[in-house]
């Protein structure tokens, strides 16, 4: 993935500066979402100090050159996932409490990548299901009396 990053970087004639390549292995070693503060969490437990303006413009350069997905999940998050891990998967968004659960599902995987669409090349893809998790459900049924 690091060759991917240098190839885009020298196609987009972009500097490929240390912080750059510090802030992508760091978040090559995530195993799934991250957000900007646990990217800058993990950094800072390096001892790798950079401004949000250098993990947001590094961010946006990923997300351009096709390495990581951004997922607006909810109104009040924004998360990231190497696009590599964010095909394994489909996400479960609870609309009352916002929680994110992740489920794999390889049947549903083969039938989107079997998808055949007129005048149009898949890259990649993310399915997000909204609905009500356990807990509020449960919590709803005790406040309804049910």
């Amino acid at each position: 993935m690091k060759q991917s990053f240098t190839e885009y970087l020298t196609e987009k004639k972009l500097r490929k500066t240390e912080e750059r390549y510090a802030i992508f292995e760091c978040i090559c070693r995530f195993s799934g979402h991250f957000d900007m503060y646990s990217l800058q969490e993990k950094l800072e437990e390096t001892n790798f100090h950079v401004s949000k303006a250098t993990l947001y413009n590094t961010l946006d350069v990923l997300e351009d050159g096709g390495l990581i997905v951004r997922h607006q999940l909810n109104a009040q998050s924004v998360q990231y996932e190497l696009r590599a891990l964010a095909e394994t998967h489909l996400h479960l968004i609870c609309m009352k409490c916002g929680a994110i659960r992740e489920m794999k599902d390889s049947m549903l995987k083969k039938d989107v990548n079997n998808l055949k669409i007129s005048r149009f090349t898949p890259e990649f893809h993310a399915l997000y299901i909204y609905g009500i998790c356990s807990k509020c459900k449960f919590k709803l049924q005790q406040k309804n009396g049910k």
